[in-house]
């Protein structure tokens, strides 16, 4: 929250010093433009959508032709439930930065959350491929997330695979497998990989969590117990905790 209060702070200063519709002389619409994205994105971040959407149509009308403006938009938009806005400006944004690895990543989730997998699949294999993007295994997680997200196992495994043959350390690639493993009726493979993370890893709600299903699944009522205890003491205000306090096992 301090993060997005200074976040913000700056970006006001700034908006201070350029006017979000009238430029001063001698400044660009895209200086504005850029300005106008911190302030949505800070907005966003406090869920203040109605104040996010103003600043982001301000950059639009100063700047449509930046990815990253468009970009902005399509996540702002998705946010408030403007499905046909959110579908142009994120498709736009793929289009102006057509070779941006980082907009095309996001695009390609777009994708994978509107029922399109196979192209967001496709379009996530561009990013891996793409010399320009430092870290693949990220990419190659969304789209196990991706397929998994269509019913389709055995590819998002593949994915999970792949990303830690990359990093065999990666936190969220393991985690992706092990619930994986779980949702297919393996809780033993899920249990493992439970345990595989919190040997090189820092433990998180999420895997203990999962943790405690798995373990469950086999029987093994003490070892599910310890899962939960650590996840009531190290994480009490977690959505799994209190999905543990309630009662509720998914």
């Amino acid at each position: 929250m301090r993060l997005v209060a200074a976040m913000l702070a700056a970006a006001l200063a700034l908006s201070a010093c350029v006017s979000s519709e009238q430029l001063e002389p001698g400044k660009k619409p895209a200086d504005a433009a850029a300005i106008n994205v911190q302030l949505a994105i800070a907005y966003m971040r406090l869920d203040k959508l109605s104040i996010a959407r103003k600043f982001i149509e301000r950059a639009l009308r100063q700047d449509a032709d930046d990815a990253s403006v468009q970009e902005t938009a399509g996540i702002v938009y998705e946010r408030i439930g403007d499905t046909e806005k959110a579908r142009h400006a994120y498709s736009e944004a793929a289009r102006i930065g057509k070779d941006d690895p980082d907009i095309l990543n996001t695009y390609a989730g777009y994708l994978c959350r509107t029922q399109r997998a196979a192209e967001g699949e496709k379009l996530f294999e561009r990013v891996i491929r793409s010399p320009l993007y430092q870290t693949p295994e990220v990419a190659m997680v969304n789209a196990g997330v991706c397929l998994e997200g269509s019913g389709d196992y055995i590819g998002a495994d593949r994915y999970f695979n792949r990303a830690l043959a990359q990093h065999p350390n990666m936190p969220q690639a393991l985690l992706e497998s092990g619930a994986l493993a779980l949702e297919r009726k393996d809780p033993q493979q899920a249990a493992d990989t439970v345990r595989r993370y919190l040997a090189v890893n820092p433990p998180s709600a999420e895997i203990f969590w999962l943790g405690l299903r798995a373990e469950r699944a086999l029987g093994n009522e003490n070892e599910a117990a310890a899962y939960g205890q650590r996840l009531q003491k190290d994480f009490p205000a977690s959505n799994e905790a209190r999905t543990m306090r309630a009662g509720i096992a998914r």
